[in-house]
């Protein structure tokens, strides 16, 4: 019995042995190695994006769209269509435009081989930008699933206000390339005279 009792925790040792260098030569691979981290916008620029509106992806009350700018709203071109989000054809130009936001990027493998980074966080800088319009004016000018900065700004229902708490987590790679699973918070925003707070909102693909 004893001597079968110490084989049996000789095989054990064996195991969790084997367990323990398994382990240790997976945290040693290149692959788990292999997931960076950038700082946004000491490391990183940021994405080719000015602003949280694309197709399907619109925060929306029953009477108010708002949309918030991740750069400085005078610098999105007249002709760029937001419902687009990314500006890939402005690049490098569009890393010049001043940021609204900072915070940070997780790529999987790196800039040099992933499309986008697997997880985005972002955080306001202080009075982040947000327009307001209303439903039916937003519904008629994406009509012809086109809209632009100018078509927002010749809205009669413009309200332009700001977030003074802003916070958002994005997982852009999670279903070909579209922001999945979205966390959005944008909290005490002002417009004109008149302020709220808006609660977290979440969004799923």
């Amino acid at each position: 019995m004893m001597r079968n009792k110490a084989m049996l925790a000789r095989i054990a040792g064996c195991l969790h042995l084997t367990v323990l260098l398994a382990v240790l030569a997976t945290l040693g691979s290149p692959s788990a190695l292999a997931i960076e981290r950038y700082i946004v916008p000491d490391q990183s620029p940021g994405g080719p994006f000015y602003a949280r509106l694309e197709r399907g992806l619109v925060h929306m009350t029953d009477q108010w769209v708002a949309v918030a700018f991740y750069r400085e709203p005078a610098c999105v071109p007249e002709t760029f269509n937001l419902l687009d989000f990314f500006d890939f054809a402005n690049i490098p130009s569009i890393f010049g435009c001043p940021l609204t936001v900072h915070g940070l990027e997780i790529w999987k493998n790196g800039v040099s081989v992933d499309s986008g980074p697997m997880q985005s966080r972002l955080f306001g800088n202080g009075a982040v930008p947000v327009w307001f319009v209303s439903v039916s004016d937003f519904n008629t000018a994406a009509a012809d699933d086109w809209v632009s900065v100018v078509e927002l700004q010749g809205m009669s229902s413009l309200r332009k206000g700001s977030a003074t708490f802003f916070e958002e987590t994005l997982h852009p790679m999670a279903q070909r390339g579209r922001a999945c699973c979205t966390s959005h918070r944008t909290d005490r925003w002002r417009m004109g005279a008149h302020s709220n707070t808006t609660r977290r909102q979440r969004e799923a693909c």
